[in-house]
């Protein structure tokens, strides 16, 4: 018996593709190098890329970069691996850009206000592209410095070079969570900040106070904290333990903080909601995790992430980017209930 291996079978090529697809290669190209816009139908491309999954067929990177003379890697500079909504953004990039046959390298800076070192030797030999997500103004000195193409996620619309920009409707979700807690006749805000100077917290800040400065006897006080359930708790303690009439409401920049305000709320012996309401932002797991659940501002981090990567490729194809920020939306959940009476 003959121990020698038997010949892998031949990988599927563009032609077997066409073939499946009853197109011609210059369609599969077009298609798989997301390049079909406006050249081919949705309904052809579909088939194309129905065609190529079921053959297993995996385009030669190596010898295409050659070809064209692009590695297609982008990469996604976002501010901490361990947060939830920037999986998410890069789940939504990565889905997008294997359409097209592009890899997502997933890159972290610190807190979004270090600077972001090039992970690479040259950037500009190994990437097409960038994307960052919610980040400091100041963040991306050496990456500008590559002269890549910058998308940017969630971050300020005054930041200069940038070619595409895509932005959540923070200002609106904000407005949201406040004219949700006026209606329940709250008067008394705190609001937990993050510590994190950065363009999405400034507008939440902004929104807030705006939308308070015009409600006669509403107050707001500000505290600060960084993104951590222990720190959230230590100054939500530390305001609740202040002289006078305690607030009705903590507005929090975000989950991870309105999870350590609740603990605070408990510790001094109150309770959420029927003491103090507290609301979230970002709609995280964690926001049905807690008891009880958090109200909260869902934001769509899997379609940041599409869009973010969509427009990298319009760029990089010479194209417009889309344009619009994207909605936001209040989830009222058990963390939030009319003001307690003084």
């Amino acid at each position: 018996m003959s121990s020698a291996r038997r010949p892998a079978p031949p990988r599927p090529t563009s032609r077997d593709v066409a073939r499946s697809a009853g197109v011609s290669q210059a369609t599969v190209s077009l298609v798989l190098g997301g390049k079909w816009r406006g050249r081919v139908s949705e309904t052809t491309a579909g088939r194309v890329r129905e065609s190529a999954r079921e053959l297993g067929y995996r385009p030669n990177l190596a010898a295409r970069s050659l070809r064209l003379g692009d590695t297609r890697t982008a990469l996604l500079v976002v501010p901490a691996l361990t947060n939830e909504f920037f999986a998410r953004v890069y789940t939504g990039a990565a889905a997008v850009a294997a359409e097209h046959g592009f890899g997502v390298v997933l890159y972290p800076s610190p807190d979004g206000t270090g600077p972001a070192r090039d992970p690479f030797a040259s950037a500009r030999a190994s990437l097409d592209g960038v994307i960052a997500s919610s980040m400091a103004s100041d963040a991306l000195g050496a990456l500008r410095g590559a002269g890549l193409p910058l998308v940017m996620l969630d971050s300020d619309p005054g930041d200069a070079g940038v070619a595409a920009r895509v932005n959540l409707d923070i200002a609106d979700g904000m407005r949201q969570v406040t004219e949700h807690l006026l209606g329940l006749g709250h008067r008394r805000f705190v609001h937990l900040a993050s510590a994190v100077d950065t363009w999405t917290f400034a507008v939440r800040a902004r929104a807030l106070g705006g939308v308070l400065a015009g409600v006669p006897g509403a107050t707001l006080r500000t505290v600060t904290a960084p993104l951590d359930v222990r720190a959230a708790t230590a100054a939500a303690e530390a305001v609740l333990a202040e002289p006078g009439a305690p607030p009705t409401a903590i507005v929090c920049d975000d989950d991870i903080l309105a999870a350590g305000a609740c603990k605070a709320v408990r510790r001094r012996g109150l309770r959420v909601p029927d003491d103090i309401s507290v609301t979230g932002f970002d709609d995280l797991a964690l926001a049905t995790a807690v008891e009880p659940e958090l109200t909260t501002v869902r934001l769509p981090a899997e379609q940041v992430g599409r869009r973010g990567m969509t427009a990298l490729l319009a760029v990089l194809d010479g194209r417009p980017a889309e344009s619009g920020d994207l909605p936001v939306r209040l989830v009222p959940r058990g963390s939030t209930a009319p003001a307690a009476r003084p």
